[in-house]
């Protein structure tokens, strides 16, 4: 056995491959490739995979294209009984699936389970929405017309996610997408393409039809070539608003190109003056530490009444101090570490300019390496109070990782103001027992996604998943997906011997009397 009860197949390498209309190909040897290591000893290759380059990218489109007549006239019930198929899969591979994604991702083993809960949500959702209605019957103004709204899928989705969410995620996109009848390209993230090669043998083993969904790996330039392939008609990503916001750029020369794109937060917790304390600060260690602070909505800020600022400074400080660091698959610690190398110095860079912004440090956390953590990505929580104040960054920017600010408030009004107060607007919780200040905070506050004394994680899959400003583009994901991969039609029948239309148009004469 291998260390922390591996056995040789859960840690054997994985050999990566593309999936093209239906067969699985093992890239020519000229082809680059690239390593995916674990970041929790960096010493351990998960496996190595090829980068599709520009001409394997439009062959996986033209796949996608050629498979797209068939699927979509395909049963939209028998289409979703392959969703049932794959679901049962997903049940029986559910530890497999876990460890993989905590070596991979390097997430703790716990979290890792429940995102395969999360996954197979989705997908048990999916399955539950084939027998649904897909459009609506409206009146009409004339009797004898029917009126019908009716939905039809766009075609081909690129489905581009990112590494911390790496099963979930992916599901949340090819579920709605292969349901409503598109076909799909799936490119994982670099840092975790073992476990999106893993979920695709799971679709090609639920008995998805050849070319309806595949797999390309690599990294932005393989995106970049999906995102300017003319026959791809949607794209779904998330990830930094950087890439975002190039993916919606170049998507602009597209004319029939939809874009849905979750980008990032600097989403809080607001604790108010008559929160329980115990309960605000779990809610607040969970927002900003689980997964070392890796969720897009991971809260960067904790917004605390200045009456209790001190008692919830002197707790939260107290507790994030004893979080334990370490491998992901030692049950008994908290978190596991940073995703890789970059990750580990973005968040240093930011740690010392809260310094130089002024921060008073309350809990100076920074890369772990003692012999337990010297060979992977680990870093332990910083903590800094700051009142809020115009033009500092470190309050106001994405920084992924375990640092966050403590910022006290005086007013709901200033809470509501310190939290508007960048440029992003996905997850807000707020810690109160008063109900004109949870209706205030949802009224005020510019978010996607919103909770009352709970963590501001914590995403469900039958609820939209998005945000405004730069963390999103209005097109959520997850249940919010449908109305992004298909479009409205309408459909008017005359079941008249006459022609009569609507708003009192007259028809007038046609040619002239004999």
């Amino acid at each position: 056995m291998t260390p922390y009860g591996l056995d040789n197949a859960s840690s054997a390498l994985v050999s990566g491959r593309w999936r093209i209309a239906g067969q699985w190909e093992d890239a020519p040897a000229t082809v680059e490739r690239f390593e995916s290591r674990s970041p929790a000893n960096t010493a351990e290759v998960i496996g190595v995979f090829p980068k599709a380059d520009a001409a394997t990218t439009r062959r996986a489109v033209q796949a996608a294209r050629a498979a797209f007549d068939s699927w979509r006239r395909t049963s939209r019930i028998h289409r979703a009984e392959c969703f049932d198929r794959l679901a049962k899969l997903i049940e029986r591979d559910l530890e497999a699936l876990a460890v993989l994604m905590a070596r991979e991702a390097g997430k703790h083993i716990s979290e890792c389970r429940a995102e395969v809960i999360e996954g197979l949500h989705m997908v048990q959702y999916v399955f539950g929405c084939g027998r649904m209605p897909t459009g609506q019957i409206v009146a009409s103004e004339i009797a004898e017309k029917d009126a019908y709204v009716w939905r039809k899928p766009w075609g081909v989705v690129a489905v581009i996610t990112p590494w911390n969410f790496p099963f979930a995620v992916p599901l949340w996109m090819l579920g709605p997408s292969l349901l409503e009848g598109n076909t799909a390209i799936f490119k994982p993230s670099e840092d975790t393409p073992a476990i999106g090669q893993k979920l695709i043998e799971l679709f090609v083993e639920a008995g998805f039809p050849p070319g309806v969904v595949n797999l390309l790996h690599g990294d932005g330039a393989t995106g970049e070539a999906l995102v300017r392939d003319a026959d791809v008609n949607v794209i779904l990503f998330t990830g930094s608003y950087e890439v975002g916001r190039k993916i919606q750029q170049l998507s602009a020369e597209h004319y029939d190109r939809i874009v849905a794109a979750e980008m990032g937060s600097k989403s809080a917790v607001i604790v108010c003056e008559d929160a329980r304390l115990d309960l605000a600060v779990t809610a607040s260690l969970l927002s900003a530490f689980k997964t070392s602070g890796q969720r897009c909505v991971s809260a960067g800020r904790i917004l605390v009444a200045e009456k209790i600022f001190d008692a919830f400074a002197s707790r939260f400080v107290e507790l994030a101090r004893r979080l334990r660091i370490g491998h992901p698959l030692d049950p008994s610690i908290f978190t596991g570490p940073v995703i890789n190398r970059a990750a580990v110095e973005k968040v240093l860079r930011y740690n010392e300019l809260a310094q130089q912004e002024g921060a008073e440090v309350l809990l100076p956390g920074g890369e772990m390496t003692d012999a337990e953590h010297r060979q992977g990505h680990y870093l332990s929580p910083f903590v800094y109070r700051l009142e809020a104040k115009p033009g500092v960054r470190c309050v106001r920017e994405e920084v992924f990782g375990p640092h966050v600010a403590l910022v006290p408030f005086r007013t709901l009004e200033d809470a509501i103001r310190i939290y508007n107060d960048t440029e992003y607007g996905l997850s807000v919780g707020v810690i109160t027992e008063n109900y004109r200040t949870m209706r205030q905070i949802r009224e005020e506050c510019q978010f996607g996604m919103g909770y009352v004394n709970l963590p501001c994680i914590g995403a469900e899959v039958h609820l939209p998943f998005g945000g405004v400003k730069k963390s999103g583009n209005g097109h959520p994901s997850a249940a919010g997906l449908v109305d992004v991969v298909t479009h409205k039609v309408a459909w008017t029948v005359n079941h008249g011997s006459e022609i009569r239309m609507a708003q009192g148009l007259t028809i007038g004469p046609i040619g002239e009397a004999p």
